[in-house]
């Protein structure tokens, strides 16, 4: 049964990953409108690790190597990690910057990365694009079937870039995981400071051990 951890995976998974291919897929990909994007994100994606999710379970760390060879192409990563620090981004060095998006990023892949392999093909359904291809920020919206059959809205955020549209939020019902994670790192850095929770996420992705963050209570 898939737990929380697993639809956030999910989530990410379909907005963000596009399986092998290739710079063939990456060059056509350019040129889709968002909602063929994340449709062919999604039927690729989901088509790679259903068909090796026996290997990946047998060898987690080859899901990671999916992940950060075919997400970053399409996953705004900086812009992503811009919103999450929202005005602590104006006050961090450029060392600062660069070492959060980077660890933003290992975090998420090792927060929900194993988590991927409870999602399958069938549960997904892409719903017809309801916004202007023409605007430079637009939503894609999809259901994912739960296991008692019920469905979830689940919507992607993508903004257009001169190197094609990308994605940088998922939305869960109704739940926007940038502005969680704005919430959740806004609490622990006016706590401990910017610099203390880059060395937070550094410590654990080295360790393994990468957690939510945490703000104590004053």
């Amino acid at each position: 049964m898939m737990n929380r951890r697993a639809w956030v995976a999910a989530g990410f998974a379909t907005a963000f990953l596009l399986a092998t291919g290739g710079r063939a897929i990456a060059q056509d990909a350019a040129q889709l409108g968002p909602a063929e994007l994340v449709t062919k994100v999604a039927q690729d994606t989901l088509k790679d690790l259903d068909a090796h999710r026996a290997e990946y379970k047998q060898n987690p760390a080859r899901v990671r190597e999916l992940v950060d060879k075919n997400m970053l192409p399409y996953f705004d990563t900086a812009y992503a990690a811009q919103l999450v620090l929202a005005k602590n981004w104006r006050t961090a060095t450029p060392e600062q910057r660069k070492r959060f998006i980077d660890a933003f990023y290992q975090s998420m892949l090792q927060n929900y990365g194993s988590a991927l392999l409870e999602f399958t093909p069938d549960r997904l359904k892409i719903l017809p694009f309801q916004g202007n291809p023409q605007d430079s920020n637009v939503t894609v919206r999809s259901e994912v079937r739960r296991d008692n059959g019920s469905r979830i809205p689940v919507n992607y955020s993508l903004r257009k870039t001169p190197a094609g549209w990308k994605a940088y939020d998922v939305q869960i019902e109704g739940v926007s995981y940038v502005k969680s994670f704005r919430t959740d790192f806004g609490a622990e850095i006016q706590q401990k400071g910017l610099e203390a929770v880059i060395k937070r996420l550094e410590d654990q992705i080295a360790s393994g051990t990468v957690q939510k963050p945490t703000a104590k209570a004053s």
